[in-house]
């Protein structure tokens, strides 16, 4: 049984906050709404036409009763969030015309938006939306945390009977958002990560820098990346628990950490897992996934101001429901 993870249910249900699901005409997305609500998880905002998100849930039994379902053509601050919007992008060249279509015409921004304007506390979409939408519309309408650099993805990942990491937790970053970060972004990454698992479990954090060396094994860009990412950590957040470069099975296998790397602090120990890049990040969350038969929630986008959570299109309504806990946690931390 997935205990740390199934336990940020219970945790959610102490103080549940509202969460905006944009995406009121995707059933999973009825199904965790109506669960979630049901269950005193969260307290559930939907975007869509009342009379279709109503209707799609009859036809399938679902219950939206103990939801609030907002049209934004009929909110009477959608223009307030259209000036907003404006105001947030014309740096970039967004006109107003642009910041109308965004607004109405994508009911990710919308739901970002109600999150930024202290309606919600935070958001949870992507059942049919791709990463990127999602990461946009946190990163555009949200916005960054001031002393961080870039927006990642990170991934609780939660193994059965593995004795690794904290009995099988584990949380990596980035697996959804930053193609190749440079040694500042990396070590934002890895701070990042870092305390959104202490936000999590309350437990300390011990952050691997993977790489395919250990220790000065082999040589690469890709090690001098990361070893340049270790320098800004130990500056940036002296404190922190890490070290790197690190294979996996020297961070996490103590019988090998003591071999590659005897004088490391983490190496056996690990259970904050940074990729060095995207590719290697979400290929070991999806091999977990699905062929360790791991429980994953994500990506949790982090590193922005209010709490936002994506999850693949390829979900089922559990990770919806774990995605919507998770912000709930992130939002009573806030």
């Amino acid at each position: 049984m997935s205990n740390h993870i199934e336990a940020l249910r219970e945790t959610a249900k102490k103080d549940p906050r509202t969460v905006v699901l944009p995406e009121g005409d995707e059933l999973r997305t009825l199904k965790a709404a109506s669960f979630v609500s049901s269950e005193g998880i969260a307290k559930i905002i939907i975007i869509g036409k009342p009379e279709a998100v109503r209707k799609l849930a009859a036809e399938n039994s679902v219950s939206v009763d103990k939801t609030e379902i907002i049209d934004p053509e009929k909110y009477p601050r959608s223009e307030e969030m259209v000036e907003q919007f404006y105001e947030l992008r014309k740096h970039k060249g967004v006109t107003m015309k642009d910041s109308r279509e965004a607004i109405y015409g994508n009911r990710v921004y919308f739901g970002a938006m109600l999150a930024r304007l202290d309606v919600a506390d935070g958001f949870v979409a992507g059942a049919n939306h791709t990463t990127s939408n999602v990461a946009r519309a946190a990163l555009f309408c949200v916005g960054l945390e001031d002393e961080i650099s870039v927006m990642s993805g990170s991934f609780l990942v939660e193994f059965e009977k593995c004795p690794y990491g904290n009995n099988g937790l584990f949380i990596f970053g980035d697996c959804g958002v930053v193609p190749d970060p440079d040694p500042v972004k990396l070590a934002d990454i890895a701070i990042s990560t870092s305390r959104l698992y202490e936000q999590f479990f309350r437990q300390k954090p011990y952050v691997a820098l993977l790489s395919y060396s250990t220790k000065g094994s082999a040589r690469g860009e890709s090690v001098d990346k990361v070893l340049k990412a270790l320098e800004i950590i130990r500056k940036k957040a002296p404190g922190l628990m890490a070290d790197g470069e690190l294979q996996l099975d020297a961070a996490v296998v103590p019988e090998v950490g003591k071999i590659k790397a005897p004088t490391s602090r983490i190496a056996g120990q690990a259970n904050v897992l940074i990729f060095p890049n995207l590719d290697s990040g979400n290929i070991s969350y999806k091999l977990a996934q699905r062929l360790g038969n791991a429980r994953v929630v994500g990506p949790l986008l982090q590193g922005v101001k209010k709490p936002a959570s994506d999850v693949s299109r390829g979900c089922d309504v559990d990770e919806i429901i774990d995605a919507i806990a998770a912000t709930v946690v992130r939002a009573q931390k806030c």
